[in-house]
């Protein structure tokens, strides 16, 4: 069955962690919805794909949870619908704000929903491709590459792309 691109940016994808680490790497997705429920775990969620579209919301439902963003350089992560009942931040050290002057291609990630007791950490550049990289994911994805002769795509979806 083929999909079109409308229908699978309405489409919403559902990553739940509870007392455990759920990643989701590379190219997993085409949703511009994803939904995460996290209670006492970590969800590693891979935005850097240029499958995805330019506009992303992601709506937590976080308690005593991580929640690990892997974004492009430019990105834009808007905090202000997210709800916090507890302590808790949203941890971006590199981070794209709505007050720089980005490109008018730079992906925008919406976070929405609440959060307890929780943090989300953004990791952009070289610090994202390590995240990725220290996974088992990209372990299977370096044995498929060397096999069928490709290239890994884990470390940076944007590769099966480029090559």
């Amino acid at each position: 069955m083929t999909t079109t691109s409308t229908e699978t940016t309405a489409a919403t994808e559902r990553i739940h962690a509870d007392h455990t680490v759920t990643k989701r790497l590379g190219n997993w997705t085409r949703a511009g919805h994803v939904q995460v429920r996290a209670r006492r775990g970590l969800a590693v969620i891979d935005l850097r794909s240029p499958d995805l579209p330019d506009d992303l919301e992601l709506r937590l439902e976080l308690q005593r949870a991580t929640v690990k963003l892997l974004v492009p350089d430019d990105a834009v992560v808007d905090h202000w619908d997210l709800h916090w009942t507890a302590r808790g931040k949203v941890k971006d050290a590199q981070g794209g704000t709505a007050g720089k002057h980005l490109p008018a291609t730079a992906r925008r990630i919406r976070l929405t929903g609440a959060a307890t007791d929780s943090e989300v950490r953004v990791h952009r550049g070289g610090t994202a491709i390590l995240s990725a990289m220290c996974s088992r994911a990209y372990l299977e994805d370096l044995r498929r590459a060397h096999a069928t002769g490709g290239h890994p795509t884990v470390d940076d979806p944007a590769r099966a792309h480029g090559h």
